[in-house]
């Protein structure tokens, strides 16, 4: 794999986001991913995983520039994959935790809010869905998670504002289960946890998650459709593209 590392230790899995200094995703990011966590889903040995990215940010979210040269085609199909990858790995029968170990904006924060816990750095880092103040709309799945994760009223602070929360804001809300100090403490605690976590029994972790996240599955699958055709259009309109435009992703 290109952009996405999995290493292992004894039962624990840690898979890490590697795409320049910033982890954006684009396609192969995503296939990649499902990948891994397909093949890790299959293999007995492993109980838990850990997920985080490499150097200072956890997930920048879309390659924006990267797909402003996507035809509205190409980037529905994008979005599809995306939503698909997400609806996978909401219930994933194994216990995955976000070691949040930088900045996670829009898409990366998606990929965290996918996950059963959540650590996070303090310091610099934030977290936050700030599709708003560029013009950009969000999916049906997302705010369905969102809404699961941190009550109605909060999650309409999240989306409405756009605000980038730092860690212990973000814990506040229930967006984050936990903040520590510095990324070594961070690799330390995710490790702990995954560690307690792959003492549960697999069947029964999988039952009850199935049984909590099921019917945010199914409910979300079945708006993602028009909230993806709605995105693309906000996406494509003349005033979102004049802001998308002047993104630009270095690393």
């Amino acid at each position: 794999m290109s952009f996405v590392n999995v290493f292992k230790r004894g039962e624990i899995a840690i898979v890490t986001i590697s795409r320049g200094k910033v982890n954006a995703f684009n396609g192969e990011v995503v296939d990649e991913l499902r990948a891994a966590f397909e093949q890790l889903e299959k293999d007995s040995a492993t109980k838990a995983v850990i997920l985080s990215g490499s150097g200072k940010f956890f997930s920048y979210g879309f390659d924006v520039p990267e797909f402003c040269d996507y035809s509205r085609e190409q980037f529905e199909k994008f979005l599809v994959n995306f939503t698909e990858f997400c609806a996978y790995l909401f219930p994933y029968p194994k216990p995955i935790i976000a070691a949040i170990n930088g900045h996670a904006t829009a898409g990366g924060c998606i990929l965290a809010m996918l996950c059963d816990y959540r650590l996070m750095v303090t310091g610099k880092a934030k977290i936050g869905l700030n599709e708003v103040t560029f013009g950009a709309s969000i999916f049906a799945s997302t705010v369905a998670i969102l809404k699961h994760l941190v009550g109605g009223r909060n999650a309409e602070k999240v989306l409405l504002t756009g605000a980038m929360l730092t860690g212990q804001k973000a814990r506040t809300m229930g967006l984050i289960d936990m903040v520590v100090d510095e990324e070594a403490s961070l690799a330390r605690a995710a490790q702990e946890l995954a560690v307690d976590f792959a003492t549960r029994s697999g069947p029964a972790f999988a039952s009850l998650k199935r049984l909590l996240r099921g019917p945010i599955v199914e409910e979300m699958t079945k708006r993602d459709t028009a909230s993806i055709v709605e995105f693309l259009d906000i996406w494509y309109s003349p005033a979102t593209r004049a802001q998308l435009n002047m993104f630009e992703i270095r690393g």
